[in-house]
Order: structure tokens, then C-alpha cells, then sequence
């Protein structure tokens, strides 16, 4: 069961307090819980059954109440939730769980044979595993809160595939015919200790209610494992810019999730920092970006908060989250239900090679790119079909076996673009390219960095010149017909101790010069790691390469053209099932850091006389959304041009087709 139609609007709730606080709750009101939840405008709300220091916060026979709470704090929210219509999940931790971690060691994850927790100087929750006595517990207090309470949904916290060389994993692995000794046995066995956890905990969901929403959360949803978010009936995308996934980390994994076919929302907090900040506060335009990039993004919205141990709600975060979600609800019915439209799609490196790597290099650079250069794009896992894209890109480093080179050669063949970059498109030895990009390989450049000189018709800020590539760079000789757009030049030697040059690296010898990046009808290839360069360095030369094969691949037949919104700006596009309306997001808001590298949003600048072209759009009629204000537009030969007088950091247009 897939949950639909879940709230726009939430607040996930965090309560992990110690047990050496007194008076827990003692300062909670029905009254003043409630004015919180008007004042922040939420319709959905996590509390707490059981915190990561293991107390429950209501009577309980398969816990133990928190020692410093002497009434039921969950039923009570519970029942102001219902007075006012607001859904109420409830969030179990499931991971961790302190007080029992110091009865029952023996019951901890052990991640490797020689590992053991530090319980001397550790001020920090231990991870259990769920192979040991601990589940049991975990599944009769899942049932206590179902059997109590029926809420509309559980949360199950720190939940993730893991490793484990404890003695039950150990005795376990010997059972099943599995080696402790081959890591490949283990991680085996790993995935089945959670598929059977994940088996439990829907059992004894299930057991009470069929229709209860249930997510599992890791902090991550990993790219290419559909097998593991399908035991969650929705996503939850956790995503604290401030808390060190920065403001592009939720356009990537959104614009991978949106195609699992499974509803999400986006979750942010209102803290200055990250979890577990008490009297830490954003400024209200950074909330109002981030909720409105959520739906923008296709996503709902989530809130982290944190409520004191006295059970008193801070009203100065809920006037803050107000800010947010009075304009989340006055533009959500025109979010709802709709299809992202997408030219690109980028094959996710920690899908393809099954890295299971969060921080992929090469899917961070790639949707950085894209995302500056305003194009419509998805991170796709093996499963998604090419069908529908208009180019397909492969990163730094796919290698293509032969079921993957008769899909892509399909595509192609079909009349779709492909834009391979460094190791990318070799087959899977990694000696020859399995698929056709205009070039014969001939192996690893010796040298790193070395240096990029683009083609005189290569649009570069500056011009042709020399350029710094820090990545390792791949030899390759053009086929016939193929177009040089970027030659790479080699330094004089590596920087080795018994030769260096200068500061940092070797300057390239003069004239010295071999193609590295060539055009096909259909294709493009870079013979950098451009990709894992860019998420690492950042140099401007690597997006001015990437987005000029970008432009020659599809630049004629891209969806979107946006004049006047800066690298920072985002821009999406969906429309409605039957393809009547069509919804244009345009975002900007200014960022800057903090401290030692806390990005944060505080001024908004507004920006004027943007224009937007949409094309193979035939439209009746144009309006900016909620306002309902008409937009003049100008029609094209195939689609429309919408001015945009002023920007002030988020944008909804609405396109109505003829």
C-alpha cells in the first residue's frame, strides 16, 4: 500500500530527551499546542513514542514511560491533533535506543570483528542490531502504539541496511551456509537481517491497520536500491541545507525519487544549524526558498523542530514556520498531482556501480551543472526507461555492459543524444568503448592534472586558452567525422619530489596538444572526469565545457530557455496528467556562509525582466498563481515566450494549452 494524498504541510517533531531531566511535560497545554500548530499553519505533525535515549512518552507495558513524565504526552497531542483535523504520525526510534545499549551490549552492531562501543567517553547513541533479542522489543512497542493509539502513520528512525560481526550475526551467517570471513557474505546476510526487520515492523503495523503509513529513515534514499524503498509507503527526503547537505542537495534527490512512483516530501528544519539545536533559528526568506523549492520539486513539505522537554511548544518557531506554509497553502492546489517534465537524464553513478556512495562525485557535479544551467533533468537508476529523454548522460564512471550498450544504441538509434564523460562508456573490462562515441580509446593519461584548450568555436568566458583539469583524463583518438571541441595538453612532468614545479602543479608544455572531447551527430564525448571535478574543485571552465555540448546536443529542442536568473536560480516545469495545464517554478534567493561553512539564505533580491521560452507549448493563456493576475505572452513557431517582470524568490506560472 502506497500512501496518496499525504499533507502539504508537516512538522517532524523531535523529542530525544535524557533521563536525567526532570518535570518532563510539565509545562504542556493543550491550548498552547494547538496555537502553535494554527500559528504555523501545519496539517501534519511526527510526534514521539519512544525517543534515541529508549523512554516512552506515554504509559507503556513493552517500555518504559520517560522517568521525569507522569502523564500520557503522546495521547495528548494525539488528541488535540484530532480536535483540529491535523494528522499525527508517530515516530518510533528504531535504531538506537541508549538505555537499553547500556543493559544489553551485547545487542549493539558490532561493524567490524574487533569493534566495541565506548561507553567511557561516547557522549552519543549506539546502533543496535536488529538480529539480536532488541527486535523483539522494537516490534512489541510498534504494536503497543498501533493497538493504543491507530495513528495515521509510524516513523521509524536510523534505519538502514548494516553490517554486523556480532555473535548473533555470526552464528546466523554459519546457519544459512554464509562465510563471516567473505565481506560478500556478510553484506548478503546484512540485507536479509533488514529485509526481515522491515517483514516485523509492517506485520505488526499491519496487524492493527492496513492503511497506516510507514517510513523507514536513513537519512538517504539510495539511488538504485527500489527494493528497499519499497518497504516505505511514502519518502521522506531529509535535507537540512544548514545542517550540511547544502541547498543542492534536495534538487538531486528529488530529481531522482520523483521517478520511483511513490509520493515524498521535502524535509528541512527551522534550525540556524541541524538536529538537536535548541534556541537556533533561520530567517523566515530561508524557510520560504526551501518549502517553496519542495513543491517546486514536486515534493511536500516537512519541518524539523525540536520542543523543550517541558512539553511548552516555542511560538517563536511557529510564527517562523508560518511564514513558510502560509504560502505553501496558498499555492498548493496547484502542486498537487502533477508530472515533472524532464529533457535529461543523468544514469546515477551509485546506482550504476552500486556503490550505495550518498556522495557520489560524479551525480553531485552532473546535477550541480544541470541545475546552474537551468536545464530540465532526472538522476535515473538501471530501471528507468531512456523513452521520453532527449539525452541521456553517462558520468565519469559507467561502465557498459552489453544489456546496458543495446539500450543506449537503441535510444540513439531512436533519434536520442548521448553524452558520455571520462571512464564512462568503456565496456566492462575497460579496455575499448562498448558503445559508439565518435572515439577509440587508448587508455589513461599519464599525467594529473593536465590541461584543457577548447576549440575556437567552444564558447569559454576566457576565451582559448589553457585550463586546469585536476581529474584523470583519458587518451582517445577520433573516429572519422567526429568534431574536435577540446584538445588536452600535458604538463611538463608530475609533481614528484625528485621534480615539482611551483606552488601547486606543473604548467603545460607549449603547442603540446591531442584531442580529448569530439561531437557526433549524436553524440558527446569528454575525456575528463569533468563531473567529480567540478563537485570537488568547482572550476568554471568544467560547466562552460559541459553545458557547450549540452547546448550543440540539444539546444535546438531543449524545453525551457530562461534569460535573467543567475546560477543560483532553479527552474522546473510539470503539467497535469492530461497535459491541459502546465505549472513553470521559477526560485532565486541569495546565499552566503556563515561561520565555517553554514550556507544560509537571509536577504532576498528580487530580479527583474526575466523571460522564459517554453517550447511545444501552445497555450490559451497565461497567469501567475495564487494572485490569478493574467501574464501577456508571445506566441513562437513551436511554444511561447512569458516575460517575467520581477522575481521575488519564487515564482508559479500557470499555463492553460488551447
Amino acid at each position: 500500500m502506497k500512501a496518496k494524498n499525504i499533507p502539504y504541510r508537516q512538522v517532524h517533531l523531535d523529542f530525544h530527551t535524557s533521563p536525567a531531566i526532570p518535570s518532563v511535560g510539565e509545562r504542556f497545554s493543550r491550548e498552547q499546542f494547538a496555537e502553535a500548530l494554527k500559528r504555523g499553519h501545519v496539517n501534519s505533525i511526527t510526534v514521539f513514542s519512544k525517543c534515541h535515549h529508549g523512554y516512552s512518552y506515554h504509559p507503556t507495558t513493552a517500555n518504559e514511560i520517560h522517568p521525569g513524565l507522569k502523564f500520557d504526552l503522546l495521547g495528548e497531542q494525539l488528541a488535540v491533533c484530532r480536535e483540529l483535523g491535523v494528522n499525527a504520525p508517530v515516530y518510533i526510534s528504531a535504531g538506537f535506543d541508549e538505555k537499553e545499549a547500556n543493559r544489553h551490549p551485547e545487542w549493539l552492531v558490532r561493524h567490524s570483528p574487533n569493534y566495541g562501543p565506548d561507553f567511557l567517553n561516547s557522549a552519543g547513541y549506539k546502533l543496535f542490531c536488529y538480529n539480536t533479542p532488541y527486535m523483539d522489543q522494537l516490534q512489541a512497542q510498534i504494536e503497543e502504539v498501533m493497538e493504543r493509539y491507530n495513528p495515521v502513520g509510524i516513523f521509524l528512525d536510523i534505519s538502514a541496511v548494516r553490517t554486523c560481526y556480532c555473535q548473533n550475526c555470526l552464528a546466523s551467517m554459519r546457519e544459512k551456509g554464509l562465510d563471516p570471513h567473505n565481506p560478500a557474505d556478510v553484506a548478503k546476510h546484512g540485507e536479509m537481517v533488514y529485509a526481515e526487520y522491515a517483514r516485523r515492523c509492517e506485520a505488526a503495523v499491519r496487524k492493527y491497520n492496513p492503511n497506516t503509513f510507514i517510513f523507514h529513515n536513513a537519512g538517504n534514499i539510495t539511488r538504485g536500491r527500489r527494493d528497499i524503498a519499497d518497504y516505505d509507503t511514502h519518502l521522506e527526503l531529509e535535507s537540512l541545507p544548514t545542517g550540511g547537505w547544502g541547498y543542492d542537495h534536495f534538487p538531486m534527490s528529488a530529481a531522482y525519487v520523483r521517478n520511483l512512483g511513490m509520493e515524498y516530501l521535502g524535509m528541512t528544519g527551522k534550525f540556524h544549524t541541524t538536529w538537536g539545536e535548541f534556541g537556533g533559528f533561520k530567517h523566515p526568506n530561508a524557510l520560504r526558498y526551501e518549502t517553496a523549492l519542495s513543491i517546486a520539486l514536486g515534493a511536500k513539505c516537512s519541518i524539523g523542530d525540536q520542543i523543550h522537554p517541558s512539553g511548552e511548544m516555542n511560538l517563536s518557531t511557529y510564527d517562523l514556520i508560518g511564514a513558510a506554509y502560509k504560502e505553501v497553502e496558498a499555492k498548493e492546489s496547484f502542486c498537487r498531482d502533477k508530472i515533472a517534465i524532464s529533457d535529461v537524464a543523468v544514469l546515477s553513478v551509485e546506482a550504476a556501480a552500486k556503490t550505495n556512495d550518498r556522495n557520489s562525485k560524479p551525480d553531485i557535479g552532473a546535477c550541480r551543472m544541470l541545475l546552474e544551467g537551468k536545464y530540465l533533468f532526472d538522476l535515473i537508476d538501471m530501471e528507468t526507461p531512456f523513452d521520453g529523454y532527449k539525452l541521456v548522460i553517462l558520468p565519469d564512471a559507467i561502465a557498459v555492459d552489453e544489456a546496458l550498450a543495446a539500450r543506449l544504441n537503441a535510444f540513439v538509434t531512436r533519434g536520442g543524444k548521448l553524452l558520455a564523460t571520462g571512464k564512462s562508456g568503456l565496456n566492462v573490462a575497460g579496455d575499448a568503448f562498448a558503445i559508439d562515441l565518435g572515439v577509440k580509446y587508448e587508455g589513461v593519461n599519464a599525467y594529473r592534472p593536465s590541461y584543457m584548450v577548447p576549440a575556437e568555436q567552444t564558447k569559454m568566458v576566457n576565451g582559448v586558452t589553457s585550463y586546469v583539469m585536476y581529474s584523470e583524463a583519458q587518451n582517445v583518438t577520433p573516429c572519422d567525422g567526429a568534431e574536435v571541441f577540446a584538445s588536452l595538453a600535458e604538463p611538463y612532468f608530475n609533481r614528484t619530489p625528485e621534480h615539482f614545479s611551483s606552488h601547486q602543479h606543473t604548467p603545460d608544455i607549449p603547442d603540446s596538444r591531442r584531442p580529448a572531447a569530439v561531437y557526433t551527430e549524436n553524440t558527446a564525448y569528454i575525456g575528463w572526469s569533468i563531473f567529480e571535478d567540478y563537485a570537488t574543485k568547482g572550476s568554471l571552465c568544467l560547466k562552460e565545457l559541459f553545458l557547450n555540448a549540452v547546448e550543440k546536443l540539444i539546444g535546438e529542442t531543449k524545453t525551457v530557455s530562461v534569460t535573467g536568473l543567475p546560477d543560483r536560480g532553479v527552474v522546473t516545469l510539470t503539467r497535469d496528467a492530461d497535459g491541459a495545464k502546465y505549472q513553470l517554478h521559477l526560485l532565486f534567493a541569495h546565499t552566503c556562509v556563515r561561520g565555517t561553512g553554514i550556507e544560509v539564505i537571509e536577504d532576498l533580491v528580487d530580479l527583474h525582466n526575466l523571460s522564459v521560452t517554453l517550447r511545444g507549448i501552445d497555450a490559451s493563456s497565461v497567469k501567475s498563481q495564487p494572485d490569478g493576475t493574467e501574464i501577456a505572452f508571445t506566441a513562437e513557431d513551436n511554444g511561447i515566450t512569458i516575460p517575467v517582470d520581477v522575481l521575488s524568490m519564487h515564482k508559479l506560472i500557470e499555463i492553460t494549452c488551447k
